[in-house]
């Protein structure tokens, strides 16, 4: 028997694809909803709009995925708001056993209400800080663009301000299909100047193009899902895989994936949880990371996607031990604290679990 859930839960985890907007608790935004009078929820019953966010995302369409959004960021345009669920975002992952994460948010997403880009950033630092103080995690925090939109530049050159007060890097999101993220080149390119981290969106809805765009014109560290990477990757009748010109790049340079392994399946990414291309990646060795990448709208926690490998994949132990290590080792925070980590708490952990 493989490890159970609570055992999972138990350990050391690292979380790298995390919305900020995707995880917040149905309660709160209920509350929120109250507070600050967003009347546009389709239900005030916690449990009844939990139940329709997961619905209303899994339609296996980015797109309409991405709809439910509404309702998140629309309760999350004050600075109290802002700062509230950034601090239970920190309690509920530190709940859940992750140790570090990094969480992702658009800025240009919550001006609604009149505050600003550094206003917004601000407010959801001190939610983090207070989570962490209470809870002892470590967060990062990434600043998104929107890909749809022409203000990346501007969120680019926000990430780099707020470098030294929590913010780890800067990513772009939203619609994949006919916004490639060459459209966003000086953004990065002022990220790369700077010295900074970037990872892009890139593979979830739109293929290889993406990827090798992300890649060698954008400079991404990092493929936020990459999950199409499986599409350079032919499987002889065998068993035996032949890498493409792309995927062999990936896996030589040891990039970073944030698969998302339940977020796929809710978006068509992937046709279900034992058909999905981690199986693959992970044995053809790939830098495979795991993430959640909405928790509300997927239903889910890290523990939950470590647990459906160990059922999908038959993974122990050894195989969670080496995709927390994946991630710990491709976070954006120094390298001395990420060293930190490695040794006096994941590595410890792991090894006693093993002997256990």
């Amino acid at each position: 028997m493989g490890p159970t859930f609570d055992d999972i839960r138990a350990a050391p985890k690292v979380l790298l694809h995390d919305h900020l907007d995707g995880g917040l608790r149905p309660a709160t935004i209920v509350e929120l909803a109250e507070e600050t009078g967003y009347g546009d929820l389709p239900t005030r019953d916690p449990d009844e709009l939990g139940a329709w966010m997961t619905r209303g995302a899994d339609r296996k369409d980015l797109l309409l995925y991405l709809e439910t959004f509404a309702h998140t960021v629309g309760v999350m345009q004050t600075r109290g708001a802002l700062a509230r669920v950034a601090r239970e975002c920190a309690e509920d992952l530190a709940a859940d056993g992750v140790v570090y994460a990094e969480v992702r948010y658009a800025p240009e997403q919550h001006l609604e209400r009149g505050l600003g880009l550094d206003e917004v950033v601000e407010a959801v630092q001190e939610g983090f800080r207070e989570g962490s103080e209470r809870t002892g995690i470590r967060i990062g925090t990434l600043l998104t663009a929107m890909r749809t939109a022409a203000r990346s530049l501007e969120i680019a050159d926000l990430a780099v301000r707020w470098r030294d007060r929590g913010v780890v890097g800067f990513d772009i999101a939203g619609a994949e299909a006919g916004f490639p993220p060459t459209r966003h080149l000086d953004a990065f390119e002022h990220v790369r100047r700077e010295n900074f981290h970037l990872t892009i969106h890139a593979g979830e809805a739109f293929g290889i193009p993406s990827i090798w765009e992300a890649l060698q014109l954008c400079g991404a560290e990092r493929l936020g899902h990459g999950v199409r990477i499986v599409d350079d990757i032919a499987t002889l009748p065998g068993g035996e895989a032949t890498l493409g010109r792309v995927a062999d790049l990936v896996r030589d340079r040891r990039v970073p994936l944030e698969l998302c392994p339940t977020s796929n399946v809710h978006s068509g990414a992937a046709a279900s949880i034992a058909e999905h291309p981690i199986g693959l990646l992970m044995d053809l060795k790939f830098r495979v990371t795991v993430n959640t990448d909405n928790r509300l709208m997927s239903a889910t926690s890290l523990s939950q996607e470590f647990a459906q490998l160990v059922v999908a994949f038959g993974i122990g132990w050894d195989r969670i031990a080496r995709l927390t290590i994946n991630a710990m080792k491709s976070a954006f925070i120094p390298f001395d604290e990420r060293v930190g980590l490695l040794d006096a708490v994941i590595r410890p952990a792991y090894a006693e679990l093993r002997d256990g």
